[in-house]
């Protein structure tokens, strides 16, 4: 029977394994708490489910100027 903690690692690898099959990858980053209050903020007003989505727009925005 495998221990709590051999569950919870398979389940978050299961998780990983299903976003690298739509092309997605998870990361961790090392933000000031004024940056991360900034995206929980855009994300409330924007209505979005996650920070991860906020990060997609802002980096979409940057990449559309940087083209122009």
């Amino acid at each position: 029977m495998p221990t709590t903690e051999n569950a919870a690692s398979d389940k978050f690898r299961a998780y990983r394994r299903r976003l690298v099959a739509k092309g997605r990858l998870q990361f961790i980053a090392d933000l000031p708490r004024e940056t991360v209050a900034y995206l929980d903020e855009l994300k409330e007003r924007q209505g979005l489910r996650n920070r991860g989505q906020v990060l997609e727009q802002l980096i979409e925005k940057g990449r559309e100027a940087a083209q122009q």
